[in-house]
């Protein structure tokens, strides 16, 4: 009954951060977890309750998302993942979070601190590209493949709903592959797939209270609430990397 209402009190808190934000499940929903499964079984609820969440909520933001400009991002998203993983045997995994965590942090407090929102506007798609990629090879490294599109779609300077459009199907996107490659390896075993079951009603309901509550934030509030949990990503990673040396 304890690992039950864990796993269902880590759905219904990431479910709402989620349908809040666009992204975060993995950011509040693993720290509760894992208080009752191992590493690896949180890994694979993240992904699979990720995906769950941002299908019930991408409609919020679906007349914001333009496919056309988006799919490069989104395919070299896919294949910077597995680029990454690959890294991870030549790289100190340790030493990259770190660093991760330490720009997410500064880039959070320097905008926290702007008087003005700097935009950027070149690049066109190409730029995306770029960026989509690095996202995947950092999410392959570190697991946090939003964190740089999320970067990149606050420096553009669009509106809520075109930002949120733009990481939400990049997460969207990228976290269904990581659920296709967890199921291939086998991971969604039968005690896995008992404990999603026990968190799918959380996820659901966390997700809809969460995208209500969307709807009521303005574009000032929903920037601060990015760079929040952008932040907070950061002091993530940055905590485990300093403790384990």
């Amino acid at each position: 009954m304890g690992v039950l209402l864990i796993i269902v009190a880590g759905a219904l808190v990431g479910g709402f951060v989620s349908g809040l934000a666009g992204f975060g499940t993995g950011l509040v929903a693993l720290g509760i977890w894992l208080h009752a499964v191992p590493p690896a079984v949180g890994a694979s609820l993240v992904a699979a309750c990720s995906v769950i969440s941002q299908c019930l909520t991408i409609r919020t933001v679906w007349h914001a998302i333009d496919l056309r400009r988006l799919w490069p991002m989104l395919l070299a998203g896919v294949v910077g993942v597995p680029l990454g993983s690959a890294l991870l045997v030549h790289l100190d995994a340790g030493l990259f979070r770190l660093g991760t965590g330490v720009l997410l942090v500064a880039f959070s407090a320097t905008m926290l601190a702007a008087r003005a929102r700097p935009e950027i506007a070149w690049g066109g798609r190409s730029a995306d590209a770029a960026v989509g990629l690095a996202g995947g090879i950092v999410g392959g490294l570190s697991g946090l493949s939003g964190a740089l599109p999320t970067m990149w779609a606050t420096l553009r300077g669009w509106s809520k709903d075109h930002r949120r459009g733009v990481f939400q199907a990049y997460n969207l996107t990228v976290l269904a592959a990581a659920v296709l490659a967890h199921a291939a390896e086998g991971l969604y075993d039968r005690p896995t797939l008992l404990l999603l079951a026990c968190a799918f009603p959380g996820t659901v309901l966390g997700s809809w209270l969460g995208a209500r509550a969307y709807r009521r934030l303005s574009d000032a509030r929903f920037h601060l609430l990015i760079l929040v949990l952008l932040g907070l990503s950061g002091l993530g990673l940055i905590w485990p990397a300093l403790t384990a040396r």
